[in-house]
């Protein structure tokens, strides 16, 4: 065989300088960077970081930009500056020479990465932290040393640490390799929002501007810049009012109800790409409807739920009271009908009115408050109980309301008795509120959300359906002359009608124990005394000398100042003031954690929303949920019981409540086993109701 020329055994050329330039690199590789920009890497399995400039040269004195960078394994991720529910951020300590300043790290938007049940803030794949840098005026090579600590994580986590040293040059700044990276972090940059935002006290946040709307922003989330205000792995639920966008967020431990909330907002348009907002929440009130109210159904729900309100037992007490005025106009004419029927219709819209103003001025000004609100201060529910017991009183007979009251409500009215159907219109009202009738949630949640003026008009229509069979007796005469005509029967009637204002005031005392423990109790019946004293010292008054009218009126007054002067203590008693209802059904107190849990382990859940003084909400226990039937279809099918207790204000039953639009209790929620969507039940709550909810208990395993 013959020997072949020594140049064919040899490899092609091109072959032996592609080995030589993958040598040399692979050796570059390993020993430092790829680029004069660029530190010399720390390497683990993990993660490969390094710090970079923006520049291959700095001018003196003009700034420039340094980064740590990260190119992390597939499946690892480092964390924001808010890491979430959990993990740690990274930390940069510069060293730079005598007049040379470094700044913070300026943090690209992150994304969200769940983590099991968790929600944290992080990046992944080959990222990198800038941070400005501003030179000495002095020219010559300029070092810089940064040490750095990281936490890199995938299934487990993993702390590591490195020192970086980079000698940049001075000379004329040229675009570094690593130029595009920072190019990347700055479009993930947050700008400053244009847009001012609010935060609810229940955690809504809001956006006002007309260009976000469904056509533009098709996702959107908020990251909150410290950890512990808003909960990371709750749902943010996006809506849109009239104006704007609203972001349900889920208050954490330290959110704070009257603080800003600052952070970055995301928004994702049509065709995916995102935009990034740096904002801060002043707070406010954010609107509580997905589309512009509809109106005329909203007017039809106030009257319609303050048409019903005559019906619910809170009431009661005051339908006496008018039951008593209506048979004393039954030979009246019909402009004294009217007349009175105009001032009870008066009283009505005035207190609808203040109490409306009221609830949005709270608002406005930042607090979470509802229908009801004011029966949760122990002081307001003890003068409450007074003054249905001195109402009771006299019409008991203890005392009459003439003479100078008289004189005073007819300088009031101009007409004697129209002060009196005025107040029956103020109190109807006053103890109507412990009560929220259906149809009332919507129209009071659209109250809330709308401009004051729209709102106000929506608590008069609600007025308006309370006085409306009062005002039947105006707009048809032949009613009052169907009335029984007057006779001993009234004087058995008005007596016999003091005892729901007794029982009314019982009930109130019993509140008051829930709210201020036996101290508020002790004020209140110390109080009861008084008024009792005092009223029988005006009936004495009646009947009396000149001298002793007005020793037997001062003593009255000065009984009146006494039970008054007890208030303020009331305010301030403590005890109980956290204590559940002790109502011995089996339900746990209702948290949102709780919920969350229970909902987890796939059991069906009930929640009730009640409060000591909401009557509809105990009428419903003792009916609906109090029955052995549904107390063992709970048992048998394993259902979770929660239990909300409003009767002092808790701001995270608030939020829960105005999740599903309302303002007031009773809520009764439905979570069923495997459903996606709870169901809410009806205010006025059935046995069958209550069985037909829970279902039969698919899902709800014994444990």
């Amino acid at each position: 065989m013959r020997d072949r020329p020594l140049a064919a055994c040899l490899p092609p050329l091109s072959a032996v300088l592609a080995a030589v330039l993958a040598a040399v690199i692979m050796v570059l590789l390993a020993a430092g960077p790829l680029f004069a920009g660029e530190s010399a890497p720390i390497r683990s399995a993990r993660a490969t970081v390094s710090l970079v400039s923006d520049t291959d040269a700095y001018a003196p004195g003009t700034p420039f930009r340094l980064a740590l960078r990260f190119r992390l394994a597939a499946g690892w991720h480092i964390y924001w500056r808010n890491p979430g529910d959990a993990g740690a951020p990274p930390e940069l300590t510069p060293t730079l020479p005598e007049g040379a300043q470094a700044g913070p790290i300026e943090w690209p938007t992150p994304t969200r990465i769940a983590e099991g049940p968790l929600m944290t803030y992080g990046y992944t794949g080959d990222v990198v932290l800038p941070f400005a840098v501003t030179p000495p005026r002095a020219g010559g090579t300029l070092p810089i040393r940064v040490h750095a600590t990281w936490l890199v994580c995938a299934d487990i986590c993993v702390p590591e640490a490195g020192d970086f040293r980079l000698d940049l040059p001075s000379g004329t700044p040229a675009a570094s390799a690593a130029a595009p990276l920072f190019a990347a972090a700055s479009q993930r940059a947050p700008r400053p929002s244009p847009f001012p935002a609010r935060i609810a006290p229940n955690g809504r946040l809001y956006v006002d501007a007309a260009e976000l709307s469904p056509a533009h922003v098709r996702a959107a989330w908020f990251l909150p810049d410290q950890s512990g205000l808003i909960r990371a792995a709750a749902e943010q639920t996006l809506s849109f009012p009239a104006r704007g966008l609203v972001l349900g967020l889920t208050p954490d431990a330290g959110f704070r109800a009257n603080a800003p909330l600052a952070g970055v907002l995301v928004m994702r348009d049509a065709g995916g790409s995102e935009s990034f907002l740096a904002l801060s929440a002043e707070p406010g009130v954010a609107p509580d409807s997905v589309a512009p109210p509809a109106w005329p159904e909203t007017l039809v729900f106030a009257f319609l739920g303050g048409l019903i309100l005559n019906l619910m037992p809170c009431v009661f007490p005051v339908l006496a009271m008018k039951a008593l005025a209506l048979g004393k106009l039954a030979e009246a004419q019909h402009r004294t009908v009217i007349a009175h029927v105009g001032a009870y219709t008066a009283g009505v819209l005035a207190a609808f009115a203040a109490l409306g103003g009221t609830l949005l001025a709270l608002r406005a000004g930042g607090a979470a408050s509802g229908w009801g609100f004011q029966f949760q201060s122990p002081a307001f529910v003890v003068a409450m109980a007074w003054l249905l017991f001195a109402v009771g009183l006299n019409l008991s007979g203890v005392f009459e309301v003439g003479g100078a009251w008289t004189g005073f409500g007819q300088r009031l009215a101009g007409r004697s008795g129209h002060f009196g159907s005025f107040f029956t219109g103020l109190l109807a009202v006053a103890v109507a509120t412990p009560c929220t009738a259906p149809f009332m949630g919507a129209a009071i949640a659209v109250a809330l959300a709308a401009p004051a003026a729209v709102g106000i008009g929506v608590f008069l229509v609600m007025g308006v359906g309370l006085a409306s069979p009062y005002l039947l007796l105006a707009l048809l005469p032949g009613l009052a002359r169907r009335l029984p005509r007057p006779g001993r029967w009234m004087v058995v009637l008005k007596q016999a009608l003091a005892f729901p204002m007794y029982g009314a005031a019982a009930w109130l005392v019993w509140v008051v124990s829930q709210e201020a423990g036996s101290a508020g109790v002790l004020a209140a019946a110390i109080g009861l005394v008084l008024l009792g004293f005092a009223g029988w010292a005006l009936g004495l008054a009646a009947e009396a000398s000149p001298r002793a009218r007005r020793a037997a009126r001062a003593s009255a007054l000065a009984a009146v100042l006494g039970a008054l002067a007890l208030l303020p203590g009331v305010t301030t008693a403590n005890a109980g003031r956290d204590a559940p209802l002790r109502s011995g059904d089996g339900a746990e107190p209702f948290s949102a954690a709780r919920l969350a849990a229970l909902r987890a382990e796939g059991r069906t859940v009930f929640v009730n929303m009640t409060a000591s003084w909401c009557i509809s909400c105990l009428v419903n226990e003792r009916v609906a949920l109090s029955p052995s039937a549904v107390r063992a279809g709970f048992r048998d099918r394993h259902v979770a019981y929660l239990k909300g207790d409003w009767t002092r204000q808790n701001p995270e039953i608030t939020a829960y409540l105005h999740q599903f639009g309302r303002d007031g209790v009773p809520l009764y929620v439905v979570y069923r086993a495997g459903a996606e969507q709870p169901e809410v039940l009806a205010q006025i709550l059935t046995e069958s109701a209550v069985l037909a909810a829970i279902g039969d208990g698919a899902g709800n395993a014994e444990r």
